[in-house]
């Protein structure tokens, strides 16, 4: 991308046009040459420091290095790199988890509909046995037969009460 395609100059010349530096002298030339191409550095500069203060681990750091006292360029395109790389490997894990919640969530959801069913139809038995390792009480609720095409099979469901 050319930054100084669509910009004007300071002496208001449109940078792409050949006419406005063909009536200036040579040294003219050479100046309006000079004042773009240290616009051109300018810019850059600023993006490395912006690219610099968006990585955490560089942040307004200017850590020293052998003669600049400043991180190098190299340097913070590394880093950014890094942390690049870092924070998709974050966001998939997250992705991973929330469609793990959605999974289990939507099982959660099937077994309050099938309880709330059986609780309806009064078609459920209660039952109680002690976790002896935690000492928590588990109620387990069954589901009796039916003639319903839902309830074909037993569906034994526990929740974990607090004793």
């Amino acid at each position: 991308m050319d930054i100084e395609s669509d910009e004007d100059d300071e002496d208001g010349l449109s940078l792409g046009s050949q006419s406005a530096t063909h009536f200036m002298t040579p040294a003219e030339r050479r100046a309006h040459h000079n004042a773009l191409e240290r616009k051109r550095r300018d810019h850059i500069k600023e993006s490395f420091t912006s690219l610099r203060d968006s990585v955490p681990n560089l942040a307004g750091e200017k850590q020293p290095t052998a003669a600049s006292g400043k991180v190098s360029r190299a340097q913070i395109l590394k880093k950014a790199a890094e942390y690049i790389t870092f924070m998709r490997r974050k966001n998939h894990s997250h992705q991973q988890d929330i469609d793990d919640l959605k999974r289990h969530n939507t099982i959660l959801e099937q077994q309050i509909k099938s309880l709330e069913k059986a609780k309806n139809t009064g078609q459920f038995a209660v039952t109680n046995s002690v976790n002896s390792r935690s000492g928590t009480t588990l109620t387990r609720f069954d589901e009796l037969e039916s003639d319903s095409e839902e309830n074909n099979a037993t569906v034994a469901k526990k929740l974990k009460l607090s004793s």
